[in-house]
């Protein structure tokens, strides 16, 4: 299961819900987009040193995936989905799902634009 941006920063909070959720998963993976998204946030922020202290934590025990090569088919085949549909969701979320649809992975996400990405799975909390 890839972590979204909303579930690293429920991560970050210590969200219950999320965390009984993650709690049978053998380690964290993540993508760069949802890293980028998330590092926004953090220099935006008034806790900006202990979240980045977190951050570093959190990255060095998660399996990080990047956008490639073969992320490109499934971005494109997604945004031609999404507007053939008329179902158009935030570009940055396009290479999230194309990344989970390349590594046949749920997302973990709040977001429920990501339901109308066809055969991606997201998982709530």
């Amino acid at each position: 299961m890839i972590l979204d941006t909303n579930a690293l920063s429920a991560l970050a909070e210590q969200d219950p819900a999320l965390l009984g959720i993650l709690a049978p998963e053998p380690h964290l993976t993540l993508n760069l987009v949802s890293i980028a998204e998330f590092q926004f946030g953090i220099d935006g922020s008034s806790k900006r040193k202990t979240l980045q202290t977190w951050f570093r934590r959190v990255l060095e025990q998660s399996v990080l995936l990047k956008p490639g090569m073969g992320t490109v088919p499934e971005y494109s085949r997604i945004r031609h989905e999404l507007k053939s549909a008329g179902t158009p969701i935030p570009a940055n979320d396009i290479w999230i799902a194309a990344i989970c649809r390349e590594h046949h992975l749920p997302i973990l996400s709040r977001d429920r634009h990501f339901d109308v990405v066809k055969g991606l799975k997201r998982v709530a909390w």
